[in-house]
């Protein structure tokens, strides 16, 4: 990959909906040209698909229900538009769970039953801030800041179990390995859990020495079962082995290639590359596990290809990479190309 300077700058509940799921470009993509990094006359190696800024752009259509109370009401509800989409994962057979900070809302797309639900509270729980999203096993977790829980559920909202009281603000979630990685910004640890809620090892404390925090945000877990996890602002992406021991450390405050102002998300795709996306300078970098710059993806803005505080960043196995483009509500779709 060729290195491309960043831009700079300095219980009860709630009816689930269920409807019909697609996969198509959204509207403003239609008649835009894909935009590819790094640029011509370099070999492509990342190049954009598409958009989507309501269920709408994926197919969704609402249910006979909602089409009539939207009658009624001249409500939009079943198609009503993303307001700040922050957190975003997939699952093993590339369905897509996404949190809406300005609806409180989560949302599933399944796409082999084509369909697709959301949910504004499990049980008596009602979301407050869901910030981070995960799915493994039918079972999908979310991570509310506001209600200081990760809450746990299945495709149908049946709940499985919360974890209230061992953790203290949970911003960011991951599952591998039969376990539950929690980021829990307040006392700057990642805590982990087993697949049933129970707590089975804690690594982190405040600090700017190596495997100390200053405010994580996010986390990922490789292949290998490592470890990386955003130090947003240590300005910097750690990396642990499955236990919790320190390894090395990607990035450092910046204003240029291989540096972050404000590191949000972070993913690792199939072939180790780490891609971290940077709130301030509105784009994604990628390094090595090795943690070399390698390239830059996107610049400020609201066009194809370009973010405005983009946060979650999930990579699917079929090399599509999935960012939530925050304030320009709305998720991109990017694909990986292959070394020829």
């Amino acid at each position: 990959m060729k290195s491309v300077h960043p831009s700079r700058l300095g219980g009860f509940l709630l009816p689930i909906t269920v409807l019909a799921f697609a996969v198509t470009a959204g509207a403003a993509d239609a008649a835009t040209s894909p935009r590819v990094w790094p640029p011509s006359p370099a070999a492509a190696r990342v190049t954009t698909e598409t958009s989507f800024v309501n269920p709408a752009d994926l197919g969704v259509k609402p249910s006979v229900t909602e089409r009539f109370l939207n009658v009624m009401t001249g409500g939009s509800r079943g198609h009503e538009p993303f307001v700040k989409p922050f957190g975003i994962a997939v699952d093993e057979a590339g369905n897509l769970c996404l949190t809406d900070m300005g609806t409180n809302v989560v949302w599933f797309f399944d796409r082999r039953q084509r369909r697709a639900a959301r949910w504004e509270q499990i049980d008596r729980v009602r979301f407050v801030q869901p910030v981070a999203v995960a799915k493994a096993e039918g079972v999908i977790y979310v991570a509310d800041s506001g209600l200081r829980q990760v809450v746990a559920f299945d495709e149908s909202g049946r709940s499985r179990f919360r974890i209230a009281d061992q953790v203290e603000r949970p911003v960011g979630l991951a599952v591998a390995e039969g376990r539950l990685f929690v980021v829990d910004s307040a006392t700057h640890s990642v805590a982990m859990f087993d697949r049933s809620g129970r707590a089975c090892g804690k690594f982190g404390k405040r600090g700017a020495g190596p495997g100390e925090f200053n405010f994580p945000t996010h986390v990922a877990v490789d292949a290998l079962g490592r470890i990386f996890v955003t130090d947003a602002m240590n300005a910097r992406v750690q990396v642990f082995t499955s236990d919790g021991q320190f390894l090395n450390s990607i990035g450092s405050v910046g204003d240029g290639s291989g540096h972050f102002s404000r590191p949000k998300g972070v993913a690792v795709d199939q072939q180790g590359h780490v891609y971290v996306t940077d709130a301030l300078f509105d784009n994604v970098q990628i390094f090595d596990s090795a943690g070399k710059f390698l390239l830059d993806l996107g610049s400020p803005g609201s066009a194809i290809g370009e973010f405005w505080m983009p946060s979650g960043i999930t990579i699917s196995t079929d090399h599509r990479i999935y960012i939530a483009d925050t304030c320009n509500g709305r998720v991109q779709v990017l694909r990986y190309l292959d070394e020829p």
